[in-house]
């Protein structure tokens, strides 16, 4: 990790709290027409766009502008148009033509959480400099920029005073979660909410090279105002992750800071009430966009403004971070598509080399290993509350504080899968081949029934959330590795792993995946027992099995000397014999998905 080593010694600007100058503007700027001001900047960065704000302020660039074409991209469950503004100094507003055009795809996404709305008013900002004023002009030359500047619309309207306590400004904003009060930065893998069905579409069909989205940060209290991650674990893409690390990383950087930042990768308190106690930053699961986007072999960067900052400056800090990434894709253009085909082709080549001893990373942990970093944080003190009757925490902005820490932020895998060819299912889980169908993954069917080998899982002990998480109760289960021979009826999917989307198949169809469809819920009524057997019938049967099998005899007795509770279980007792026998459902905690690993599947399907 020796980017990170010299990160405390690449940030030495300090930002000055509660500044009012408008950091990362250049020396000499075109100033705006009045009338193309946004909102934020007319009031002084005291208030924040509408809706219709917004949308009206979009429609004006495309009526303005040859080079931006605005549309929607879908409908909220409220009825809303998802708007999305495209930036092309060709004229290359349909996805061949982009693709066509050599030009490098960037999506920017805003306001996925309302109240966050920093990046919504930091990209109208810069859609004026590059089609209005000009004066950004450069950051189109090889770059084609879609900008979904309000992504969770109706989230967006649930305005007021109030959405975010933590936040200084603007004075009214939107809500955290959509009409349906999902998060949809915890939604990418399930897709329940229509408005990730429609990023899912938009994603797919635009196959962006880079991803942008902004947030706000929630936390302690520290000198940075923008904090910045992105995948550089084993979950990631590697083509990818070196691009991350040695074009992106230290140039961006070292542009924020040179613009009037103090940029930091995105952390963790290792203790809310002592900062001096360490930070760490990880990897994100795939529920999250950063961690999906990963998965897709495409690097994602997440941006999170300090929420205590001024808004001038959480804006300004948004959209420095929006001009020097544009400009090092513009700059790096080809070494960014090179990483981009080479992940593609890592991710196709999955699926067609069976033997190798590759593995994928499921599951990502941090080392044990820390650095000395220097955290630029304010004084503070701690002391116990009268309120809550525990220890809070104090922080003074006017008194800056350099502190010695340790900073964990190595990654290495927990889990890791050898990927099959092809994962095979029946045809009865539609739910499940609706979701990866929304997912862009290309699935075949069986024309015929088939018979199969194939590598399984057997899930037991299943346990249930006692509450939701985003709308669903979340299975956990212990999982065996099985091998048989299962038979498969016509119009079964297959989903081959020679396409780009391996990754996201794999994450979805292995089950101790953390965003699998089965810890999602899409396959509990496989844990459901749906046959039983009355005790009086059990014993009978049970007296017919010893009687016939003394193995049998000696591995019951030798449980029930072993094992007090079950010896003390009647009904264990009985259903240790109906188990084992014929009666007992074969298929419950049968997990219906199979891995092939070889191609003689390839002669039964069809597309």
């Amino acid at each position: 990790m020796t980017i990170y080593r010299c990160f405390a010694a690449l940030l030495s600007l300090a930002l000055v709290a509660g500044s009012s100058a408008l950091a990362g503007e250049p020396a000499v700027a075109a100033q705006p027409a009045e009338d193309w001001l946004t909102k934020a900047e007319r009031t002084e960065f005291r208030e924040t766009a509408r809706y219709d704000e917004v949308v009206e302020y979009c429609k004006r660039l495309a009526a303005e502008s040859d080079f931006v074409e605005y549309r929607p991209f879908g409908k909220s469950p409220l009825g809303r148009d998802m708007p999305l503004v495209i930036a092309a100094s060709g004229g290359e507003f349909d996805p061949q033509k982009a693709k066509a055009s050599g030009k490098r795809i960037v999506l920017i996404q805003n306001a996925i959480h309302s109240g966050e709305c920093d990046g919504k008013d930091a990209s109208l900002m810069l859609l004026r400099e590059m089609v209005i004023t000009k004066t950004r002009e450069e950051l189109l030359r090889n770059a084609i920029v879609l900008v979904i500047p309000i992504y969770n619309v109706d989230g967006h309207e649930r305005f007021g005073p109030h959405g975010r306590i933590n936040q200084n400004g603007p004075t009214q904003m939107g809500w955290r979660t959509t009409a349906q009060n999902l998060n949809l930065n915890r939604d990418y893998m399930k897709a329940d909410a229509p408005e990730t069905r429609a990023w899912l579409s938009l994603f797919n069909e635009w196959q962006p090279d880079l991803h942008i989205d902004t947030h706000t940060t929630n936390g302690g209290d520290w000198q940075y105002d923008i904090m910045l991650a992105w995948d550089e674990s084993p979950m990631g893409a590697g083509p990818v992750v070196r691009w991350l690390k040695e074009t992106l990383h230290e140039n961006l950087m070292t542009g924020l800071a040179a613009d009037g930042h103090v940029p930091a990768i995105y952390f963790d308190l290792n203790d809310s009430r002592n900062p001096e106690r360490g930070i760490t930053s990880g990897a994100f699961e795939p529920r999250f966009s950063n961690g999906y986007v990963s998965l897709r072999g495409r690097p994602s960067i997440l941006v999170e403004s300090h929420m205590l900052k001024p808004y001038r400056t959480r804006v300004m800090g948004t959209l420095s971070v929006l001009r020097n990434t544009l400009e090092l894709v513009n700059r790096y253009a080809d070494s960014l598509r090179e990483a981009v085909a080479a992940a593609d082709a890592q991710a196709i080549e999955l699926g067609r080399n069976a033997e190798t001893d590759r593995k994928l990373a499921l599951v990502v942990r941090n080392t044990e290993e820390a650095v000395p970093f220097s955290f630029k944080g304010f004084a503070y003190e701690r002391a116990l509350s009268e309120i809550s009757g525990a220890a809070w925490i104090r922080y003074d902005q006017t008194r800056p504080a350099l502190f010695g820490i340790e900073w964990t932020n190595g990654t290495e895998p927990a889990k890791e899968v050898v990927p099959p060819v092809a994962y095979v299912f029946p045809p009865q889980w539609t739910d499940a081949i609706e979701l990866l169908e929304a997912h862009g993954l290309r699935i075949e069917r069986f024309k015929e029934p088939a018979k199969l080998r194939v590598e399984s899982y057997r899930l037991s002990e299943p346990k249930f959330a006692t509450r939701p998480f985003e709308g669903r109760f979340r299975a956990s289960f212990a999982s065996e590795a099985v091998k048989e021979e299962r038979e498969f009826p016509a119009g079964s999917v297959i989903v081959p792993l020679d396409q780009v989307g391996s990754r996201v198949a794999v994450h979805l169809l292995e089950p101790d995946g953390p965003d699998s469809l089965v810890s999602w819920g899409f396959f509990n009524t496989i844990f459901e027992q749906k046959e039983y057997a009355e005790g009086y019938v059990l014993e009978k049967l049970a007296r017919e099995m010893i009687e016939s099998d003394p193995a049998l005899r000696k591995e019951f007795e030798d449980k029930v000397a072993s094992d007090a509770e079950f010896a003390k279980d009647a009904r264990a007792r009985l259903y240790f014999f109906y188990q084992r026998s014929p009666y007992w459902d074969a298929e419950l905690g049968r997990y219906p998905v199979g891995r092939l690993t070889d191609d003689a599947w390839r002669a039964k399907a069809g597309g």
